[in-house]
């Protein structure tokens, strides 16, 4: 083999692990008119993370290099480097689901989580918490009926974190 075939062969090689590799380091928020070129499914866990290295649903892989601290979000379009969107999807995990009738329950329920800083997701008189014996039979004490599922976990991301917290002006 010639230097210049070798030369090509390597430089094959290298566009070809390219096209299918992505790197992010720019998000684009909930909105987007561009076309979507892949899709990532990820975990509670995988979207609080400012570095990752995902595989998309068509099986290219995507590395993520954001700002840490300010979680992905389930429908959240990022940008490639070469200017392709990737969208965020949320995978399917183990949740508790926790419900009852009434608000008060519901609320004395949403209470006791919060006070313990614990990750919820908040529904009408229903919420999803990580599988988590101990806070499972604190809501079934205070009166829920727990149950578990396999669901996208979306927790809300806190009062001061600018996540799901929408207002009309900054804080």
């Amino acid at each position: 083999m010639t230097d210049r075939n070798f030369e090509m062969t390597v430089n094959g090689i290298q566009r070809e692990v390219e096209k299918k590799m992505l790197e992010v380091f720019e998000r684009l928020g909930m909105h987007c008119h561009d076309p979507v070129a892949e899709t990532i499914s990820l975990n509670h866990d995988q979207r609080n993370k400012g570095r990752l290295r995902a595989t998309s649903l068509s099986g290219v892989e995507v590395r993520i290099f954001l700002e840490r601290g300010n979680p992905l979000l389930v429908g959240e379009y990022l940008k490639t480097e070469c200017g392709k969107i990737v969208q965020v999807d949320g995978a399917i995990e183990a949740v508790a689901h926790a419900s009852c009738d009434d608000w008060h329950t519901f609320a004395r329920a949403c209470y006791h989580l919060g006070n313990r800083h614990s990750k919820i997701e908040v529904g009408d008189r229903w919420l999803r918490i990580k599988p988590d014996h101990v806070l499972e039979e604190m809501v079934h004490l205070l009166g829920l009926v727990v149950t578990h599922e396999e669901a996208v976990f979306a927790p809300e991301s806190g009062a001061y974190s600018h996540g799901k917290h929408v207002s009309g002006h900054d804080h």
